[in-house]
């Protein structure tokens, strides 16, 4: 069977290179939507969790996976939303978060270090006097913020 001659790992790894559609420079296993892989005798099973209920992204990002695991000679795909723990800003990956600030959006914080009201720090300058401009982006993830320091705008990823 050719599920059989992948391990998680393998899957995992094959699924680090399928970009999220809304925000390309992260993979959806750095988005942290990626719950868990199972590979059984007769298909893969791959447990995602969307960032939020509403999320217009959820269909691209699971044909993606199972066109990816395809590619690879995984004929047997499947493809499961998990809702149950709702997905947090947290599961994001460090390397997410970084390619994020590298790309010009400021990453969310951890929710252990949120402090309502506190600005959105400046991911090209890392200037933390910045305004919130408006609480809705370019998707809703995230919100549209201006930092006086080096007169740009930029969007930050919402803290979930």
């Amino acid at each position: 069977m050719v599920t059989a001659k992948y391990t998680k790992e393998q899957v995992l790894d094959l699924i680090e290179s399928v970009p999220d559609p809304e925000i390309p420079v992260l993979s959806v296993r750095d988005l942290g939507v990626v719950r868990d892989v199972e590979i059984g005798p007769e298909a893969v099973r791959v447990s995602v969790t969307p960032t939020y209920s509403g999320c217009p992204a959820m269909h691209a990002i699971e044909r993606a996976i199972e066109n990816r695991l395809r590619q690879a000679g995984i004929e047997n795909v499947r493809v499961d939303r998990v809702y149950d723990e709702p997905w947090t800003s947290d599961w994001m990956t460090d390397a997410g978060r970084d390619k994020l600030r590298a790309f010009g959006i400021s990453p969310p914080k951890r929710s252990a270090d949120h402090t309502e009201g506190k600005p959105a720090p400046c991911p090209r300058c890392d200037s933390g006097e910045t305004e919130l401009r408006s609480f809705f982006g370019s998707t809703a993830c995230k919100s549209l913020h201006y930092c006086p320091s080096c007169e740009e705008p930029f969007e930050a990823f919402k803290c979930i």
